[in-house]
């Protein structure tokens, strides 16, 4: 087993905690299903929120997911003039057997912009 990361991003319609949660949720499980892994082959994860998201930490979804034995920190994005606003960006730790080249870095929706070199 090697240690790899992952990353991914997506894009809120709005700042509500429901709607973080639901988005964020959406963002883990398909970084989960598109590299084949468990929540026993999670790490870590860290989560950035850009500065405009005040209502809740994306860390609460993963909570709510189930994730609950696994350290999760949150940050605040940089506040960037013209950079894509009410964006949550993961980078989890995660244990596998994929070459590092097969990792599947998972941008939905319109943060598909963000890093069009490794969206999947």
């Amino acid at each position: 087993m090697a240690v790899r990361a992952v990353r991914g991003a997506v894009q809120l319609e709005r700042d509500e905690a429901g709607h973080m949660d639901e988005q964020v949720g959406e963002l883990l499980t398909a970084v989960l299903e598109r590299n084949g892994l468990t929540q026993d082959d999670l790490i870590s994860i860290w989560f950035t929120a850009t500065p405009d998201l005040h209502s809740d930490f994306p860390a609460a979804a993963a909570r709510k997911l189930g994730i609950v034995d696994v350290p999760l920190i949150c940050a605040q994005e940089l506040d960037i003039k013209g950079a894509m606003p009410r964006v949550v960006r993961v980078l989890a730790h995660i244990e596998t057997d994929l070459p590092r080249s097969a990792v599947a870095h998972v941008y939905l929706g319109a943060a598909g912009a963000l890093r069009k070199d490794i969206a999947q």
